[in-house]
Formats: structure tokens, C-alpha cells, sequence
């Protein structure tokens, strides 16, 4: 399996703390859905996309305001149409992992919004599949 990029990043501000004055989970959790249907977008060359299955979070350490933290994503399996990744994030500031996510699964949608086949099985970096309509 390939190695996950850590191609975001976050700077933890204080209206990304909950009441006891660490990261608060919907902020990242919002932070990763954002970033992983982006993923999809570029991946399945398909702007209709949606989020289907969050597996398990495993939230392993937290952050406190001024840290700064990065996530990481990478496609684990290519559906005929879905993809499925897996997510890290972990702090720049003290290096822990913060958190994982095994699957994330979306699905691509045709204009009607039911899935559609994509035609892709392997990661691009390259720009070439961003949708332009």
C-alpha cells in the first residue's frame, strides 16, 4: 500500500477549541470531510460526489490553540463507483497522531444524483481528471 501525503495543513485557532481548550473532534472532523471529498473530486474526475461510510474514528491525541497540524489521504480502493481512502492527521507540534480513519468511502454521482461508474483504479497527483463542467 502506498504511503499517505501530508499535503494539509491547519494552524489551530481559538475558534477550533471546545470547552476544555483542545481541538474540538467537529472542527476536524469537518476539516477531513472537507479535504477527502476534494480528494474524491480529483480522483474520480467528478464534482458530484458524496460521502457515504465514515468508518471508525480513532482519536488518539488532541491540539491546543497556535499548533499546527496536517492530514494526510490516500486511496485504499477504487470501486466501480466509489472510491475509498484512509485519513491520518497528527500534530506538527509535538509529532502525535491525532487521529485515523480506515475507510471513508464516496461515491461519484451522474447529474440525476445515482452513482456513476468512473472508469479509474489507480491515484493520479496529476491534474488531468479535475472536472471542468
Amino acid at each position: 500500500m502506498s504511503q499517505i501525503e501530508f499535503t494539509t495543513r491547519k494552524w489551530v485557532r481559538p475558534e477550533d477549541l471546545n470547552a476544555n481548550g483542545t481541538l474540538f473532534g467537529g472542527s476536524l472532523l469537518k476539516w477531513i470531510d472537507e479535504e477527502a471529498t476534494i480528494y474524491a473530486i480529483l480522483q474520480l474526475g467528478n464534482r458530484r460526489v458524496v460521502t457515504k461510510i465514515i468508518s471508525e474514528i480513532n482519536f488518539l491525541a488532541s491540539a491546543i490553540e497556535g499548533d499546527l497540524i496536517e492530514m494526510g489521504l490516500i486511496a485504499t480502493k477504487f470501486g466501480n463507483t466509489s472510491i475509498t481512502m484512509r485519513a491520518e492527521v497528527r500534530n506538527m507540534i509535538t509529532q502525535k497522531n491525532i487521529l485515523t480513519v480506515d475507510h471513508i468511502v464516496f461515491v461519484g454521482l451522474d447529474a440525476s444524483g445515482r452513482p456513476m461508474p468512473h472508469g479509474f483504479s489507480v491515484v493520479t497527483n496529476d491534474r488531468d481528471r479535475i472536472p471542468t463542467h
